[in-house]
């Protein structure tokens, strides 16, 4: 037979849409030819696939081959085509039978020696190809990734001898098994963190509810050793979250170990990020730090500092959990449900309002300083406190009973329990309509409310998010209704607003 059909994946964001690898030989002048929108890497395939060949002692035919990656308007890239390249022609020049190959779909690059290397997305593969209910074909290098989905059947091999010999039934490869997940370890403590018990307070506050959260504050009072221990206060990834969060990594080429990790991810991007970095894109679309973020934090330290329209492009993804990037050649959809945290001085010299009398800022200067984060990202940010510097005597003081992380975090897991099973989802992600519904106010409550947005000059936006914030409150009280006191300290982390932007 001198046609072969070969199963194959390629990668869009986080799909794996279905590449059918179709090998034809015929008469004519030797030489290979591959068609269907193939970019450089993946012409450059003909050339690595008839090496590994020929090093691998199988014969190569001296015919005209001519290699269709199916559907046509489909971009491709990489070299994730090779195998498949390589194994349709083994097809159609009798070398192996089609019915060996029709139960898998392939991936992985080849080596000029034969030997087979790792290829991003994997994990997509893997889940794509279940559904369709065929095998995975692909490196070593991959497996253990791919098996990270229960359902999938995944063969793993190191080099294309192996491949075949699997495929000619001489020497079976047994499917890879899930592997061992590495727990999740905790090097960082709240307990660490001396003073700063408001400062605490809202970050167990944001990490109940999914908030995101603004620390201003001088140099040196705790900012980032604050953010740095949220990701301790967050209960584990479940295993819907985990394959997200594994999903994003593998398609950003992340390290094996860092794909099967539980950890939540917590990304630092410098303030020297461009807006393509932070949100994904390029020619071929790639996550950026707010997907590789996705179900864990991204922390923005020295906030004014970043660009204002760099930071002004996270406005709808914190609105809507995922980010849209469109391009000519293809559109691509990322999730981005991240928790942000980010930290600032309140003037360029960093003490602001400092009672020793250091700062030596202007009022414009200050004015303008703080007016580099537009209202409109201020409004979203959930949660605004200020990290004041430490009392006399607070730095040196022995700690006194002082909650560690474990501590913090269970209580963090009971209020999300009660959070899921209320509507299925965190506060933070819930409707107007729906915030209104589960805090239900008084009279009075309404009334008293109505006075505070209008004395701090809040939106409707912000009135929503105090409700949120106020309805997280409560279920850590574990409390079935939001009374006052939840919503007068859910105002009390507003305060912030009208100084900033006044």
């Amino acid at each position: 037979m001198s046609l072969a059909i070969v199963h194959s994946r390629a990668l869009l964001g986080i799909e794996a849409p279905s590449v059918t690898v179709e090998v034809h030989l015929s008469n004519g002048l030797p030489g290979l030819s591959i068609v269907g929108m193939p970019e450089t890497a993946v012409k450059e395939s003909k050339d690595r696939v008839r090496s590994a060949l020929l090093n691998a002692r199988f014969e190569y035919p001296m015919r005209r081959i001519t290699v269709n990656l199916a559907p046509a308007d489909l971009p491709k890239e990489g070299g994730r085509y090779d195998l498949a390249i390589a194994l349709g022609i083994l097809c159609a020049s009798g070398q192996i039978p089609q019915n060996a190959l029709d139960q898998y779909e392939v991936i992985g690059e080849l080596a000029l020696s034969g030997e087979l290397r790792a290829v991003p997305g994997a994990l997509p593969v893997a889940i794509q190809a279940a559904a369709a209910g065929r095998a995975v074909l692909l490196p070593m290098a991959c497996a253990d990734e791919a098996a990270l989905v229960s359902n999938a059947r995944v063969i793993g091999a190191p080099h294309l001898l192996q491949v075949c010999a699997h495929l000619l039934g001489h020497s079976l490869i047994e499917p890879t098994v899930s592997p061992c997940l590495p727990g999740v370890e905790f090097d960082l403590d709240l307990a660490e963190v001396k003073g700063q018990f408001q400062a605490k307070r809202a970050l167990e506050v944001a990490a109940a509810g999914g908030h995101s959260l603004l620390m201003v504050g001088p140099p040196g009072t705790g900012k980032t050793m604050l953010a740095s221990r949220l990701p301790g206060l967050l209960p584990p990834l479940t295993l819907l979250e985990h394959l997200d969060v594994a999903s994003i990594r593998s398609v950003a080429s992340q390290p094996a170990g860092l794909v099967l990790s539980q950890q939540r991810p917590f990304r630092q991007p410098h303030h020297t990020v461009s807006g393509v970095a932070l949100v994904g894109g390029g020619s071929v679309p790639r996550p950026g730090e707010i997907s590789l973020a996705n179900h864990g934090v991204l922390f923005l330290d020295e906030l004014t500092e970043f660009d204002r329209k760099v930071l002004e492009v996270l406005r709808q993804p914190m609105e809507s959990g995922q980010i849209c990037i469109s391009r000519a050649r293809a559109q691509v959809t990322f999730p981005a449900r991240f928790q942000l945290i980010a930290a600032m001085n309140p003037c360029p010299c960093g003490y602001y309002g400092d009672p020793r009398g250091r700062c030596r800022c202007s009022p414009d200067v200050v004015r303008r300083y703080q007016s580099k984060i537009s209202g409109p990202l201020l409004d979203r940010l959930d949660l605004h406190i200020e990290v004041a510097a430490l009392a006399e005597g607070e730095l040196t003081a022995d700690a006194v009973s002082v909650e560690t992380s474990a501590q913090v975090r269970l209580r963090v897991q009971q209020a999300r329990q009660r959070q899921q099973q209320r509507r299925g989802k965190l506060n933070s992600q819930l409707s107007g309509r729906e915030v209104e519904q589960d805090c239900q106010l008084n009279q009075d409550d309404r009334l008293m409310m109505e006075q505070a947005l209008n004395r701090l000059g809040l939106s409707a936006r912000a009135y929503h998010r105090v409700l949120r914030v106020a309805r997280t409150l409560a279920d850590l009280a574990d409390a079935d209704l939001v009374q006052r006191p939840q919503l007068l300290e859910s105002l009390s982390y507003r305060k912030l607003d009208r100084a900033l932007l006044h």
